[in-house]
């Protein structure tokens, strides 16, 4: 059963009884379901391939679902990226999921067309399918290897930025001392920094001249503080440690401190140059591979469509955007509607068997056998981006 997340591509026989279909639907459909509107069923040309062989339709008819999970799986790839890029604001996402500056939804509903500029449909439906996927293919390389680029620099800026965050016992002291905090050069005398826990500071003001024999008397200045830790200055005390007094070994350069500057700018600018960079590529590649899965289910309605109906191949593809609410009344209505195919939809095994040789020598075809058809071609765009 078609599910309630998604659209639906059909595919029926383009004879006699399919005329007028459009009209026909959709009235029925609304006499069911009054909420329904006429913007949620369109109709849709599907080319006439070269078919070739019946084994070479069946072994189509088996290889297309799992191509099709693939390409799903991209585009899908590509909404979770721009959806993290834009920290899941479902506005900027709906901005940057569009098909041809259209919405999905448009772009389905609002005369889709195949496009012959691209896929050339007197080429063999073989040749179509390798031509998709290749495509596809060279989309998903590009997007791994672009996001695989930003994640190493986001890494970078964060693990740099995770260094300012944290108490003074933990966090970077560059951006927290300066040149003045320290004695300059001396042969004897040296500063250090210790790390005092707040519940502490008045213990460490008694205490910390007798903590070493070496301790230069009121040589503490507090040089920082948080709601954790106060940062003191003095002369190296190695007793520390044991009065829970957290000595920061720390040597003051001025190259340092620019240094450290000069790598957070640069880790934050290349960061930013490649988020732009990946949404603009994501925003294309959804575009992109969201037309070549719509292309590839078209060709499975036509995959299908021959196989169940035969020659000639001329269908008519009907496209519904269904409401979750109504989905059941939607797909009664089609069924009760297309019951007159039921007799071709029927045969199609027949017809299958036929081809292979009878019944023992179905092998690798009895995974189509034992699918349960509607009398009508089916296939459904989820809605990813929703």
């Amino acid at each position: 059963m078609p599910s309630d997340q998604s659209s639906w591509l059909i595919a029926v026989p383009q004879d006699g009884d399919a005329e007028g279909i459009l009209q026909e639907l959709t009235n029925k459909i609304q006499q069911q379901t009054r909420s329904f509107s006429p913007k949620n069923i369109s109709e849709f040309h599907i080319p006439s391939f070269k078919t070739g062989t019946l084994d070479l339709l069946i072994s189509l008819s088996e290889d297309l679902p799992k191509q099709d999970a693939y390409f799903t799986s991209v585009v899908a790839k590509i909404v979770d990226t721009l959806r993290n890029l834009l920290n899941n604001d479902p506005q900027k996402l709906a901005q940057h999921t569009l098909v041809d500056e259209r919405t999905v939804d448009s772009y389905l509903l609002e005369g889709w067309k195949w496009n012959e500029g691209q896929y050339n449909v007197q080429k063999s439906v073989k040749e179509v399918v390798d031509v998709l996927n290749k495509k596809l293919s060279s989309i998903d390389s590009v997007m791994k290897v672009k996001l695989n680029n930003y994640n190493l620099a986001k890494g970078s800026l964060v693990q740099m930025q995770r260094k300012k965050a944290g108490n003074l016992s933990i966090r970077s002291l560059v951006d927290i001392v300066s040149k003045d905090d320290f004695i300059g050069d001396s042969e004897y005398l040296e500063t250090v920094l210790v790390a005092v826990p707040k519940a502490l500071a008045k213990e460490w003001s008694s205490r910390y001249e007798r903590l070493s024999p070496m301790v230069v008397p009121r040589s503490s200045k507090l040089i920082a503080s948080d709601d954790e830790f106060s940062l003191f200055g003095i002369v190296f005390v190695q007793k520390c440690r044991e009065n829970k007094f957290l000595v920061r070994e720390f040597a003051y350069t001025d190259e340092l401190a620019e240094k450290h500057k000069q790598e957070l700018d640069l880790a934050g600018t290349t960061e930013k140059e490649l988020w732009t960079e990946l949404l603009r590529i994501s925003r294309t590649n959804f575009s992109e591979a969201l037309q070549l899965l719509v292309h590839l289910k078209v060709v499975r309605l036509f995959v299908e469509s021959v196989l169940r109906y035969g020659l000639p191949a001329n269908y008519i593809g009907i496209s519904i955007k269904p409401e979750p609410k109504s989905q059941k009344k939607v797909l009664a209505t089609l069924t009760s509607h297309f019951t007159y195919l039921a007799p071709r939809s029927n045969s199609a095994r027949t017809k299958v068997k036929a081809g292979t040789g009878g019944e023992e020598f179905l092998g690798e075809y009895q995974t189509l056998m034992e699918q349960e058809f509607l009398d009508f071609v089916v296939f459904e765009v989820p809605w990813i981006v929703d």
